[in-house]
């Protein structure tokens, strides 16, 4: 990511708003642990006078400006890249230097690029084999341009967490930077040919017959999927380690998805504590208004709603909600809870409301 560094905000948990009824937020607070007794020391980042807020400028720049020196060419043709600023905003906001990031959807390795330059270590999952080998050497770039923790990405199924990470991995893990599929398609790129029209390419997730892709089996049973990945990755972090999910709603056919309140049940239900739902711009904060990045098609997408009588507007943010795990473990599980599970299944509370191949890069 290229620009002014992100400052760090000091305390987090100053940062932004609820994510659900305060309910679950004090109803069984945790005891504080032994190490926690003194404020920690961020040595060698800023703080800046004023407190952190829940609204992260992450669309300053382009991205295409965002990902210049730092990822291949290869990586433009992912259909869906997460925001380099959105995860580094992540990162520096919710980890020390030093800590374990990871990202058990890592598509081409956003998240683990930025950790690395951010002087984390970081370890990722991606199902896509060709995808996982993009990640690969846009980590070898990384450590080609000096950055001294490792970076390793494994190539299989998310919902096999379990199975797929080394055991040196559990209770690691300061903080999971991720973001589920939307679906089948996405925005992609566009080309214009003569005659031809505007064309959409690289908008669609590997092979659309693959049912073993979250973004290919349906809506409800892709939230299934991700609670289970969610309820897997609890072990492989450490007490109180942060989750943070960026999630947009979408639309199909003109109706609102509201995808982010799907993922927070999703949440809820794998034994997370929800403690801050932020938004993430993806558009430009000029001095008097926001300046869009929206892609072709949800610019064409709007202007024909609105011809048709109905005032939709342009999306330019994403959702960021963000769990932790519980400061305690017991010794009898995993790790603890601070309040039962629900027996509902996230597809309904949305309704309501083979061992795979290792792909490694070290330093040298």
């Amino acid at each position: 990511m290229t620009g002014a560094p992100i400052p760090h905000p000091g305390d987090h948990r100053q940062e932004g708003t609820p994510v659900a009824d305060d309910r679950f937020l004090h109803a069984l607070p945790d005891p504080a642990p032994p190490h926690a007794t003194t404020p920690v020391d961020r040595t060698g980042e800023d703080h800046p006078r004023e407190p952190a807020v829940s609204v992260w400028t992450t669309a300053q720049i382009s991205p295409a400006a965002q990902r210049k020196n730092r990822y291949v060419a290869e990586s433009t043709a992912h259909p869906a890249k997460m925001l380099p600023a959105v995860a580094a905003h992540a990162i520096t906001h919710y980890t020390d230097p030093g800590d374990l990031v990871l990202d058990p959807m890592c598509g081409i390795g956003t998240s683990l690029v930025e950790a690395l330059h951010a002087g984390r270590r970081a370890v990722g999952i991606e199902y896509e084999p060709h995808w996982a080998h993009v990640t690969r050497v846009n980590l070898q770039r990384a450590h080609a341009a000096g950055t001294q923790h490792e970076g390793r990405v494994f190539h299989g199924d998310a919902r096999q967490i379990g199975s797929l990470l080394p055991p040196e991995y559990l209770g690691q893990a300061a903080l999971v930077v991720t973001s589920p599929p939307y679906g089948p398609s996405t925005h992609g790129q566009v080309a214009v040919a003569p005659g031809q029209g505007v064309q959409k390419y690289h908008h669609l997730y590997g092979n659309t017959l693959d049912r073993g892709n979250l973004a290919n089996i349906g809506h409800h049973r892709l939230l299934t999927g991700f609670t289970r990945i969610l309820t897997g990755l609890v072990p492989f972090l450490r007490p109180g380690g942060h989750i943070a999910i960026t999630i947009r709603p979408w639309r199909e056919h003109a109706e609102l998805i509201d995808l982010p309140s799907q993922i927070l049940a999703c949440g809820l239900h794998a034994g997370l504590i929800p403690v801050e739902r932020c938004v993430a711009l993806l558009a430009r904060a000029a001095e008097t208004d926001l300046v869009p990045r929206g892609s072709f098609f949800q610019r064409d997408f709007i202007r024909k709603q609105r011809e048709a009588g109905l005032p939709l507007h342009l999306i330019a943010h994403e959702d960021v909600l963000v769990f932790r795990t519980p400061l305690r473990r017991t010794a009898g599980s995993a790790i603890a809870t601070d309040r039962p599970r629900s027996r509902r299944s996230p597809a309904s509370r949305a309704r309501h409301a083979t061992n795979p191949s290792v792909s490694d890069s070290r330093a040298a």
